[in-house]
Formats: C-alpha cells, structure tokens, sequence
C-alpha cells in the first residue's frame, strides 16, 4: 500500500527555521512519483508550496513565490524521504502542511496543482509565533 507521512512540525518563533520530512512506503524501484508540499489555513484554501520531480539533479523544482528564498526542497531517493527546509518563517507560514505524490510523473516534472496527486499524508502542524 502507497502512503506518505508527514513529520517535523510544531511551533516556531518569527524568523526561525523548521525543516519538515516526507517519507514516502509502499513504493518500489519502478515508481516514479514527484512529491509536493501544500498546506490550508483556517479558512483558506490549499496552496502548493513547493514540489520536486522524481529526478532532483537535472530535474524541476517548484516554489510558490512567498516562500522563494525562505524554503528549500531536496529529496533523498534511496530513503524514499522529501524534506521542506523552511528558514525565515513567518506568522503567514502557519498551516496545516500536507506532501503528497504523483505517480507516474516523468523523471523531470512535478505540479503546483493538488488536483495533480494521488497520496496524501495526514498533515503536520506549523505554527510560527512569538
């Protein structure tokens, strides 16, 4: 069974760093999947953060402008894990954050749309304040 799992939230001052993880089971060698991080405020609708293809070397990366500069997103391929490294954090980046994954994605694709994923985690809490 294909799941991802969230973890590495919880509560942050303004201009601290968290770094969330995504660990991805149930996938095999032959799965191709992109990972991307959305998150829902209260009364807000889900937004893509950020998303990276199967192939993080040559491949594509996606941010959503608010967090350009301030988020970074690697994956490691043979830990079947996708980290959110999150810097310079804002009362704004407070959410609920959710990965997912697309399968069957080429090697270098990924989507901002949540519309685009198959597997979601169960979310994790970031709350940045002071």
């Amino acid at each position: 069974q294909l799941q991802v799992a969230e973890s590495g939230g919880g509560l942050v001052q303004p201009g601290g760093s968290l770094r969330l993880s995504c660990a991805a089971s149930g996938f095999t060698s032959e799965d191709y999947y992109a990972i991307g991080w959305f998150r829902q405020a209260p009364g807000k609708e889900r937004e893509g953060v950020s998303c990276i293809s199967w192939s993080d070397g040559d491949g594509s990366t996606y941010y959503t402008d608010s967090v350009k500069g301030r988020f970074t997103i690697s994956r490691d391929n043979a830990k079947n894990t996708v980290y959110l490294q999150m810097s310079s954090l804002k009362s704004e980046d407070t959410a609920v954050y959710y990965c997912a994954a697309m399968i069957g994605a080429s090697y270098y694709y990924c989507s901002s749309s949540p519309d685009d994923y198959h597997y979601w985690g169960q979310g994790t809490q970031v709350t940045v304040s002071s």
